[in-house]
């Protein structure tokens, strides 16, 4: 099987969609975008033994590389449209590619995402790269600089279970629900389509909280206090972590995939799953208390090439 027929076989799902004039099949895809829209373009590459364990279900793999650009795009207030996928694999093995396939369409299909194009090629390891395009009303994305004095800060759903499910494996136990908000990400599209007009700045947790909340800061030009006690955990790293390590791993854990914002309290009061975690101040620089004191926390979140 030469990747012509690998990518006729397991990619091309050629269906009327709105907005593709043609997709899979030529030199590049033709599409045509929305009256009165602007593009969001964003693209991740996952790697493996970097972004994930050379034992994951190749399902697991495809989905959490198209979830963590839809995270992409929620942080702007963007709809997705259309992806691209860039594959690399050490050969064209049918089960790996059935599987990594049904996990691809299974997070698109969530978002009535298609895929448009891409390519594939042998290499010695797994490499998925894939970009999406989005759009969002003129004048109306979400960006991480806005954010002003006296707004609050909100991050949505839990964090730190991302990394506490990795920790866990990485340990040879194992927590289902932990592994599994790793292995697929909630992507927050229709919140962060529901923040338009209401949040002043936004930003997907990715790297950490106290990683990703210094780049909205430094953008907006200003400070922030955090309240520790306030982080939303969820049940399964309370129970499988001692206090000091749910803090680490909520804010510099990564990989959570969850939003943070920031926004005056009373325009996001009916937007479910958020909670306030902060307030954005005028004086520069980012200060956590925990019960009332104030701690030093290390940004010890993934970098590369660091």
């Amino acid at each position: 099987m030469d990747e012509f027929e690998l990518i006729s076989r397991y990619f091309d799902r050629r269906r009327n969609v709105a907005g593709v004039v043609e997709g899979i099949g030529d030199d590049g895809a033709v599409l045509v975008p929305g009256s009165n829209k602007q593009q969001v373009q964003v693209i991740d590459t996952l790697v493996e033994g970097v972004h994930f364990p050379d034992t994951a279900d190749p399902a697991d793999i495809a989905y959490r590389a198209v979830a963590v650009n839809l995270s992409d795009i929620a942080a702007m207030g963007a709809n997705p449209r259309w992806m691209t996928l860039a594959l690399t694999i050490d050969k064209a093995d049918e089960r790996w590619l059935k599987s990594f396939s049904d996990g691809l369409f299974s997070a698109a299909d969530e978002h009535d995402l298609a895929l448009v194009g891409g390519d594939t090629t042998r290499g010695p390891a797994t490499i998925v790269t894939v970009a999406i395009s989005g759009e969002v009303d003129e004048g109306k994305a979400l960006l991480r600089r806005g954010a002003k004095h006296g707004d609050g800060i909100y991050v949505t759903g839990t964090l730190g279970d991302a990394a506490a499910g990795l920790r866990l494996l990485q340990r040879g136990a194992k927590d289902e629900f932990l592994l599994r908000r790793f292995l697929r990400p909630t992507a927050r599209v229709l919140t962060g389509r529901a923040l338009v007009g209401r949040a002043s700045a936004a930003i997907d947790l990715s790297d950490g909280l106290l990683g990703d909340i210094s780049k909205l800061l430094a953008a907006s030009q200003v400070g922030a206090e955090i309240d520790i006690d306030r982080l939303p955990l969820s049940p399964a790293v309370r129970e499988n972590f001692d206090a000091d390590e749910q803090v680490r791993l909520a804010m510099t854990g990564g990989d959570d995939y969850e939003l943070c914002f920031t926004a005056d309290e009373d325009s996001v009061s009916e937007i479910p799953d958020v909670t306030r975690i902060g307030a954005i101040t005028e004086s520069a620089g980012l200060i956590c208390r925990r019960q009332g004191e104030i701690v030093e926390l290390n940004d010890s979140g993934y970098r590369h090439f660091r």
